[in-house]
């Protein structure tokens, strides 16, 4: 199975779980990666990391739980991507590995995975990642984070660590009410938020609590003007001189959604309890694309005249539920349990059209492109101890888990990505600059499927694992897993190992350290899906161009004459050495070191275009000038680095209380092997204009410098009176993005340090006004140029950072509790 019986479903209990206002965080019982019985942070002897709602809650007034994650976490970044329908899923990575590799619990049962693939904001890899901020904040009361591979226990995704996000489950109810406004951009820069969540006794000894979350977030965008001036044609047309050069709305998305959530437990008898818990919600968003000029091969004067911003929509629909029992039987502790969850997500268009049909084309698409997944979890968990002579009891935990995956894409309209075949005439646009060239194919900015691109799978994956825990001495403690998958599909079968230990070598001071395997089958999305796209792309020169992009299905006859082969599941080794020391009571310092070792990691290759791959392409009927890539297991990676974590809590009598933090990560990612290229390929001949490099240099940045070298958190939280001020400051370490094969135009960006402030002040018991700025000093990143070097199309002003790229954003809030 997926967790630990003893999960926080079990019902951790509050006070305990999560310190105190003035407290210290010292005394945090988790469960999160132990089975030899539960563990404060400071006794785990694994690396551990545990946010409280309240600090999520304060993380930053734009912020969602993905984001507000990487405010908190050193060895966690945010992949802040701002085109199109790539801006809606940005990536949350985990010590520089994407969000493939560290794995989601909600009160210790698998999360589903979204319906969107990641493509952008550092990871490009293809997987449907578990999309956190479809939970609602409201509900959470606190998140374990544990930051080693525990694929031995917790299955495939547990690479790089856990992220288990546990539910309210207290009485009473909390309302809160927040707005607030970038300081500066384009577009509508306001954000709106309101919560509300209530916990109410169920039967004699249960409980029931509900949350609700509601938001809208403005569309706003910042990017360079455009340097060529021209829009309607000839140059000398006088209107030219009134455009503003605006020539992108990439940025952040406009998004309405909601989210709600309840978290149930009613004991039946003094041995069995049922529980449930599960989340719903609905997300519609809208974002901006690149511009459509008048003279382009995109517009039609009879549509628009002006030329147009195309529109990426998309509706999306969330939901899991999850239904158990808990007890006691014969000295056994037992869980039993089944979930399901869905993410569907529509694709369409209010302002877009398909100019290969000319004049006809509607402007509107209702259904460009649906996505499905979906995900039936099974799970059993069982653990005793038994007394056999040692100081303390030996920890036996077993379990299993059937789990059932499905993808599905479904076609959109027809008219989306039908060519119609359309050739500019005289009158189709001003000063006729296009008059005998055809039009661009296909729903513009848009990701379109049609029936050839559809995927319908389904995967059945059972598992079973044991783990042992127990004390050779009383300071000295011993955890071993084993794990044995088997994926249905074919995409492999595994077994996984892990040995972890501590030993306290003084009451203050201990050792520890995870030495395992993992194992990572292809998602579904890397073995079924296949999409077009007509969007903009940088070519091998590194300027930004038109393109008609198409992405290959790995088993398509096409894909596999250009060297694609079965995807294999990638295999991965990991160690872990690290030290906690606590001098005093108030005060917790631990470092870890780790190293992850993936074997035959899957990456999408590099975009295959140009006129030697034209009469493969119009073999299969294709043009000839599409741009081409699939997902392949492409490289070997070695992941190393430190974690660093140290508080402490200090009274300053009549000055109040200061609880002072500080966190750091050291990360490098190196690529150690790149499969050789294949042949049909590297032999393709002459192909002028075009790319043949099968994993480019780009890519390979994307996964060696696409996120901080390093990342500090220095934090301090300052109470006194009435007053709760928290104040944080994150150094964010330089970043270098290779936008092509050419070194020269590599965009390096410096280390920002960025500051966020907030003042809650408590009115009385029950009601609290906070005032806050996140980015308090409109840090942003350094620009990355005046436009594209010979289109002079507009480009974004910041390129993919780690951190928002929208500047500063200033808001309020009042907030009732009872």
């Amino acid at each position: 199975m997926g967790s630990s019986p003893l999960q926080a479903a079990e019902g951790v209990d509050d006070k305990a779980a999560v310190p105190e206002t003035t407290g210290s965080a010292l005394d945090t019982v988790i469960v999160t990666g132990v089975r030899g019985g539960r563990r404060t942070v400071v006794e785990s002897p694994a690396p551990i990391d545990i946010i409280s709602a309240d600090q999520l809650a304060r993380s930053g007034g734009r912020a969602e739980l993905g984001e507000a994650l990487t405010r908190l976490l050193p060895s966690f970044n945010f992949g802040y991507h701002v085109a199109g329908v790539n801006s809606i899923v940005r990536p949350v990575s985990n010590r520089g590995l994407g969000p493939a590799y560290t794995l989601v619990l909600v009160n210790g049962k698998r999360r589903h995975n979204s319906a969107l693939l990641t493509n952008g904001g550092g990871d490009s890899s293809g997987v449907n990642a578990v999309d956190l901020d479809l939970i609602p904040l409201s509900a959470v009361h606190h998140i374990e984070v544990l930051k080693d591979s525990a694929a031995a226990q917790y299955g495939t995704d547990a690479v790089a660590g856990v992220v288990n996000i546990v539910l309210k489950r207290n009485f009473g109810g909390h309302v809160g009410l927040s707005s607030g406004r970038l300081y500066e951009g384009d577009g509508d820069l306001t954000t709106t938020k309101g919560e509300a969540d209530f916990g109410t006794e169920l039967g004699s000894d249960g409980f029931i609590h509900f949350s609700v979350d509601a938001r809208k977030r403005g569309q706003a965008w910042n990017n360079f003007p455009a340097t060529n001036t021209v829009n309607w044609s000839p140059a000398s047309n006088p209107k030219n001189a009134t455009w503003n050069r605006d020539g992108a709305h990439n940025g952040d998305p406009q998004i309405e959604a909601w989210n709600l959530s309840y978290n149930a437990e009613l004991p039946v008898n003094s041995a069995v309890s049922l529980y449930s818990f599960g989340t719903g919600g609905q997300r519609d968003t809208v974002a901006g694309n690149n511009f459509r000029r008048a003279n382009g091969l995109a517009t039609i004067t009879q549509l628009f005249p002006d030329g147009y911003f195309a529109l990426n929509n998309s509706h999306e629909i969330d939901f899991q539920f999850v239904f158990g029992a808990k007890g006691r039987s014969n000295d056994w502790d037992w869980d039993l349990s089944t979930s399901y969850g869905k993410s569907r997500n529509r694709q369409f268009s209010d302002l877009t059209i398909n100019p290969s049909l000319g004049p006809a084309s509607p402007t509107r698409f209702d259904n460009l492109a649906t996505y499905q997944f979906t995900q039936w979890v099974n799970n059993l968990d069982v653990t005793r101890g038994f007394d056999i002579g040692l100081k303390k009891p030996l920890q036996v935990s077993f379990g299993g888990e059937f789990r059932q995956d499905g993808f599905d894409t479904f076609a959109g309209d027809p008219l989306g990505y039908t060519n119609g075949g359309y050739v500019f005439k005289a009158g189709d646009q001003e000063g006729n600059p296009n008059v005998g060239k055809p039009a661009n194919v296909g729903a513009q900015a848009a990701v379109v499927l049609a029936p050839i691109d559809e995927a319908h799978l389904k995967r059945n994956v059972a598992g079973a694992y044991l783990d042992l825990g127990f004390h050779p001495r009383e300071n000295w403690f011993v955890d071993t897993a084993i794990r044995a998958e088997r994926y249905g599909d074919g995409s492999g079968n595994t077994v996984s190992g892990k040995l972890n230990s501590r030993y306290d070598l003084t009451p203050q001071f201990a050792v520890r350290g995870t030495v395992g395997s993992g194992f990572r089958a292809p998602s579904l999305s890397q073995i079924g899906y296949a999409q077009t796209d007509n969007r903009t792309n940088t070519d091998i020169n590194g300027n930004l161009v038109p393109s008609l992009s198409k992405l290959l299905r790995n088993t398509s006859p096409l894909a596999r004459e250009l060297g694609a082969e079965d995807l294999k599941p990638e295999k991965s080794t990991n160690f872990g050495l690290g030290v906690t020391f606590q001098p005093d009571r108030q005060t917790n310092i631990t470092l870890d070191a780790y190293r992850v070792d993936i074997r035959d990691r899957i990456i999408r290759t590099g975009y295959l275009y140009g006129p030697a791959f034209a009469p493969l392409l119009q073999k299969y009927g294709y043009t000839g000038g599409e741009w081409v890539q699939y997902f392949a297991n492409a490289v070997d990676t070695k992941t190393t680095g430190v974690d660093l974590v140290a508080e402490t809590t200090r009274d300053y009598a009549r000055l109040g209380t200061v609880r002072w933090s500080a966190a750091f990560n050291w990360n490098k990612t190196e690529v150690e092997r790149i499969k050789n290229t294949p042949s049909a390929i590297a032999n393709v001949g002459a192909n002028p204009g075009g790319n043949t490099i099968w994993f480019p240099r780009s890519s390979v940045g994307g996964l060696t410098d696409g996120y901080p070298q390093t990342k500090l958190i220095l934090g301090a939280r300052w109470f006194i009176d009435r007053f709760d001020i928290n104040l944080a400051a994150t150094r964010y370490d330089k970043l270098t993005w290779f936008r092509s094969e050419r070194s020269a135009q590599d965009v390096n960006f410096g280390a920002k340090w960025i500051t966020d402030l907030d003042v809650n002040y408590a009115l009385t018991k029950s009601w609290k006004l906070t005032v806050g700025a996140a980015n308090l000093f409109n840090v942003r990143p350094d620009k990355n140029g005046p436009g594209e070097p010979t289109t002079g199309t507009s480009s974004a002003v910041y390129g993919t950072q780690p951190y928002a790229t929208a500047g500063g954003f200033y808001y309020g809030k009042i907030a009732y509790d009872f």
